[in-house]
């Protein structure tokens, strides 16, 4: 300061004089929620994205024609099995095997990888891309939080893709039976293995479509790398597995992607799947493909933690 405004200052010089105006600036008194609000309102802001609220039209159509899509898998198998009964007698439907709970996520599986593929994207990418991110950060919001709230985001619209079709599924199946009472009396376990199997699948696409969208700002990118992976990799490993005998063609036949969750959902269910019946992967041990499926979950969700824990803005 010069020494002319040391003196302004010290004997309030009119020479010098301003007015000051109250434009009403107050400390926030409110109550202050700290970081669990910033991953609330993450998350929710997640929600609204992936579902393509408060968006335009076009961002609206991809996510709920793939909940859609889903949605009308199921009712079509309910259909397919409520005929058969009616056609052939209560039961036919089971003594047909036509698919039903335990078939659903082996049938749906590429499905909800392109799902996955697509919404991951607009999550994270468009955030890096534009610099929103830098504004999250600049809040006691750590990097880790945010991530948190765009993956549970993504977790609980994926979760509602993959388990409103089977409660589609269950109430179909139950007002096709004879008596919707008895048959859901007989077949309740199934919620909860659809439940706990969809969980599975859900958390093994959702981790890896973030992890492949998070090396990309161009969510074209992401999702055209993730869905390539699996159109390419499916076929050639379903191929040389099935040509090659013993443990080689077993373990050639564990990285087909799709079907990483399907071993699991098999074993939830006890039943072999349609999708999985003829892969050498299934002669594995359970405690094999368990493994399997949690070192394909946890290996990318720690290397996703890992390249955003230390963003700053």
């Amino acid at each position: 300061m010069s020494d002319r405004m040391k003196e302004v200052v010290r004997t309030g010089d009119p020479g010098m004089s301003g007015t000051v105006f109250d434009i009403g600036y107050r400390s926030y008194a409110g109550v202050r929620e700290g970081r669990a609000r910033g991953i609330t309102a993450v998350f929710q802001d997640g929600v609204r994205i992936a579902l393509g609220v408060g968006r335009g039209g076009r961002a609206k159509i991809l996510p709920w024609l793939f909940i859609v899509v889903l949605t009308g898998i199921a009712l079509i198998m309910a259909l397919i099995a409520g005929a058969a009964d009616r056609m052939a007698g209560p039961g036919a439907a089971e003594r047909m095997d036509l698919p039903s709970h335990n078939d659903y996520y082996g049938i749906a599986s590429i499905i909800l990888f392109v799902f996955a593929a697509v919404v991951a994207p607009e999550l994270l990418c468009r955030d890096r891309r534009e610099g929103t991110i830098n504004l999250y950060l600049v809040r006691p919001l750590a990097p880790t939080d945010y991530l948190l709230g765009r993956w549970g985001a993504m977790i609980a619209v994926m979760l509602a893709a993959a388990w409103l079709p089977q409660l589609i599924l269950l109430l179909g199946l139950a007002g096709g039976a004879t008596s919707p009472g008895d048959y859901l009396q007989a077949h309740w376990l199934d919620v909860p293995r659809f439940l706990a199997a969809g969980a599975v699948v859900v958390t093994f696409v959702t981790t890896l479509a973030m992890l492949t969208a998070s090396f990309t700002t161009r969510r074209a990118y992401a999702a055209i790398f993730l869905v390539g992976l699996v159109a390419i990799s499916t076929p050639f490993t379903v191929g040389v597995a099935s040509e090659i005998d013993g443990p080689a063609g077993q373990w050639i036949s564990m990285f087909t992607l799709t079907n990483i969750p399907v071993h699991v959902n098999d074993m939830i269910f006890r039943e072999i799947s349609e999708v999985t019946e003829d892969a050498p992967a299934g002669q594995l041990p359970e405690w094999v493909r368990v493994a399997w499926w949690f070192a394909w979950t946890a290996g990318p969700a720690a290397v996703l933690w890992r390249r955003y824990r230390r963003l700053t803005p």
